[in-house]
């Protein structure tokens, strides 16, 4: 059967994991029932000669590889809109560097956009795993349809990044990638929302995220805080949400990110935004 073309958008910087790198990539290359026509990695300033081993390695090995160096570390949101603009295809999947993505990702997602010819993204839930890619500790659960999206986004982030694939041309028509610390993703869901694009998610599970011990207690502090209001600010002032929806999210998010402990953010972020494994 005849698949549309696509491209995979992906960034590496020097504090990546050369071995989950190499995991990551072999499971878009060798592990995919559809395989990608072409890899867009972005190398966001100097990296350990380890990584430079495997993309080097790649690279020699996968014609399909796009391979653009920056002379310094920009940020993920410049890195992501570099490798968007040298995206060759429409269609175009996010792969981040240390996940693994299921064998039929890419099978899956395509047939979204074979099934629904006015869809700008498709996402899925993910899973969660510590150290072995059968130890899933959790998984976030998105809603599914373009209305439930379109709610759900006046609260938290509705798409689960790493599992997105999009249409280029809709994300560029919304501004592209932007930098936005630790928000890159959510500030362009909004963006795009705004142009009134086609949002979808699948219950299935397409990519299973690494995660650390201590990954949700480092969702806290100042910076992050800042970041956040700054994005509710956009909404309440583009009229995406009124004062009082404003007021609410800013509240909860200072005393989650501000005001608890790290080991209370943890839990309260395995409590009550992840559904816990097993079921």
């Amino acid at each position: 059967m005849n698949r549309m073309k696509f491209s995979v958008a992906m960034s590496v910087y020097k504090k990546d994991n050369a071995d989950y790198f190499e995991r990551a990539l072999w499971s878009i290359t060798e592990n995919q029932t559809v395989l990608p026509n072409e890899i867009v990695l972005v190398v966001d300033g100097e990296v350990p000669e380890k990584l430079n081993k495997v993309i080097a390695g790649y690279e020699k090995n996968y014609n399909i590889f796009k391979v653009i160096r920056l002379p310094e570390n920009k940020g993920l949101g410049n890195a992501l809109k570099i490798a968007l603009e040298n995206c060759t295809f429409e269609i175009v999947a996010r792969m981040d560097s240390d996940d693994v993505a299921v064998s039929n990702r890419f099978e899956e997602q395509l047939k979204y956009f074979e099934n629904y010819s006015d869809l700008d993204i498709v996402g899925s839930d993910i899973s969660e795993f510590i150290d072995l890619e059968d130890n899933i500790v959790a998984k976030r659960v998105v809603p599914k349809t373009n209305e439930e999206i379109a709610k759900y986004l006046k609260r938290r982030c509705p798409m689960n990044h790493v599992s997105v694939m999009y249409k280029k041309s809709s994300v560029l028509k919304a501004g592209g990638y932007l930098d936005f610390l630790w928000n890159e993703d959510y500030y362009l869901w909004i963006r795009m929302y705004q142009n009134k694009c086609v949002f979808m998610n699948s219950p299935t599970v397409w990519v299973n995220v690494r995660v650390g011990q201590d990954m949700y207690r480092r969702r806290g502090g100042w910076k992050y805080f800042k970041s956040e209001r700054r994005l509710q600010k956009y909404m309440k002032d583009n009229k995406i949400i009124g004062f009082f929806t404003y007021f609410i999210n800013v509240a909860q998010r200072f005393m989650l990110q501000v005001l608890m402990p790290n080991w209370l953010r943890g839990w309260v972020f395995k409590k009550f935004a992840r559904t816990r494994e097993k079921e």
